[in-house]
């Protein structure tokens, strides 16, 4: 697929999130992992040594720990959009686990696609784009005629 089969959009902020105070974009996590799987090792190790300071880190999110009869475990993160993501975590460590909870939260819950521009505002310039020959004179072959006495 092309650059321009993508979706794209312009560079934006969630509720103009950092203007004033930040709120973290993700409300919950949850995990949910089988007791005795041989594939939910690193959660249950997560469980016992990360879970609890992850939590007092983000005391914005609520984690909630499902123990489930599942074959395969995952994170299931839900932001303040509405958005639902899902990662597996089949065979990760714990600290492999960890560091995909950071980057659960640091994102907004917006689809990751293209962006068109670094830039974007909501009421564009009436004057014009500035280039070298904005405010350069007319050269004397085309300036027009003086009348002299």
């Amino acid at each position: 697929m092309t650059s321009r089969g993508t979706p794209s959009r312009f560079l934006q902020s969630v509720l103009q999130n950092g203007v004033g105070r930040y709120v973290c974009q993700l409300k919950r996590i949850s995990l949910i992992f089988s007791k005795n799987a041989q594939s939910s090792l690193g959660v249950r190790d997560f469980i016992e040594e990360g879970v609890v300071d992850y939590a007092k880190k983000n005391p914005g999110t609520v984690v909630y720990v499902s123990p489930q009869s599942c074959r395969i475990p995952k994170i299931v993160a839900e932001y303040l959009n509405g958005n639902v993501r899902e990662e597996i975590i089949t065979s990760k460590t714990a600290p492999q686990i960890s560091e995909l909870l950071n980057k659960l939260t640091n994102q907004s819950g917006l689809d990751i696609i293209r962006i068109r521009k670094p830039f974007h505002t909501d009421s564009p310039s009436i004057q014009g784009q500035w280039h070298p020959f904005t405010n350069r004179p007319l050269c004397k072959k085309y300036a027009p005629a003086t009348v002299q006495n």
